[in-house]
């Protein structure tokens, strides 16, 4: 079985073999130029990786220029998913763009094209798992403070037009539910940014207080090396008994080199750099992330009566902004997450409407009931 199936040389391709592998060639130079583009605004490691995936859609594009020949030097406009990545990728280079990357390698339609390579179908698998790689990288930055901030939305939104919708059910005038409404907001804001800066600050503690100190440095002179503790310190660490004893002796000097020290205690200023961009975050970061994007979501459901709208009609309009932020914040996540984005967005959409609905209809029971 021969690699690929296009026409031999005395085979002329059909008209519609010709446009295909054209599309092919303006797709496979825009997504080289997306990581070229994403690759300027990275450095180091990941600036090389970037042009070495640019590199190889190079080569994808050298193939279907052989077999174009004279038909290569028609221009053909990329897709619009290229299109719109190349744009963002240029202006922003975002972990958006790297995720939005990652589902588009995993939509090669190579696997199934007979006129492409199987190294090029391949390529495009493993391109899906370096471009996952690389978008991780930027998931972990982004996840402490984010992770507060898209909760704290999302927290915002749905809690307080549940708040105002049952209000609103009630039958109480459109003054109450704004109070209402206002105190759900500042009462969230306020708690969950209170909430996020315990959370991490415990978790940090929790975190420094499991790592090993300098202690095994300064004591190891005064153990007695018959009856060895350090060997125990070392195992309680994770190591064998074998890698235990040969630490301990290290430590004793017994050998003069320091063989494996990735159970030691770094220098703090090492530590705190390497735990910059951790997936904890900070404190504070979190906390005014929350407080902030809280806010940002519950405000949403109040604008209605903020300029003056009340009863049903200001209802029908607070869900209708909730519902279109809810929609944009489902599909960031499932963006970043590598999910389907419309699938995340409906889900949050159902979420936040289901519990409007209860509320709603418990305000109606509860203004029955006081009327």
């Amino acid at each position: 079985m021969t690699e690929t199936s296009h026409p031999g040389p005395e085979e002329k391709p059909r008209p519609s073999d010709i446009r295909r592998w054209q599309q092919y060639l303006a797709d496979e130079r825009a997504e080289a130029d997306v990581y070229r583009h994403l690759a300027r605004k990275r450095d180091g490691e990941e600036r090389a990786i970037l042009l070495e995936l640019a590199g190889a859609e190079g080569r994808h594009e050298e193939h279907w220029h052989r077999l174009l020949g004279d038909h290569a030097d028609t221009v053909r406009r990329p897709s619009v998913r290229n299109r719109v990545l190349g744009f963002l990728a240029k202006r922003f280079g975002s972990v958006f763009v790297l995720a939005l990357a990652q589902r588009a390698e995993g939509r090669s339609p190579y696997t199934e094209d007979d006129d492409a390579t199987r190294a090029m179908a391949a390529d495009e698998q493993i391109h899906e798992e370096v471009v996952r790689g690389l978008a991780t990288r930027g998931r972990n930055r982004l996840s402490g403070s984010f992770r507060a901030a898209v909760f704290g939305a999302n927290d915002g939104l749905v809690s307080n037009l549940a708040l105002v919708i049952g209000m609103s059910a009630t039958g109480v005038g459109s003054g109450i539910v704004l109070a209402a409404g206002i105190s759900g907001l500042l009462a969230g804001a306020l708690s969950m940014g209170a909430g996020e800066y315990v959370s991490v600050r415990s978790q940090r503690e929790l975190l420094r207080a499991s790592r090993p100190t300098q202690i095994t440095l300064t004591a190891a002179k005064q153990l007695d090396i018959d009856a060895n503790e350090l060997v125990l310190v070392y195992r309680a660490r994770g190591m064998s008994q074998e890698a235990a004893e040969h630490r301990a002796a290290e430590r004793m000097g017994v050998y003069d080199c320091d063989c494996d020290p990735s159970l030691s205690l770094q220098e703090p200023e090492v530590e705190e750099k390497q735990q910059e961009h951790d997936a904890v975050g900070t404190g504070w970061g979190a906390a005014i992330s929350s407080f902030c994007f809280f806010a940002s979501g519950a405000i949403i459901p109040v604008l209605p009566y903020i300029f003056g709208m009340g009863g049903l009609a200001a209802a029908v309009v607070a869900a209708v902004l909730v519902g279109l932020a809810l929609l944009a914040t489902g599909a960031v996540v499932g963006l970043l997450s590598g999910a389907p984005p419309v699938k995340r967005a409906l889900r949050q959409l159902g979420i936040g409407y289901g519990a409007a609905a209860v509320t709603y209809v418990l305000g109606l029971l509860f203004g029955v009931t006081v009327a």
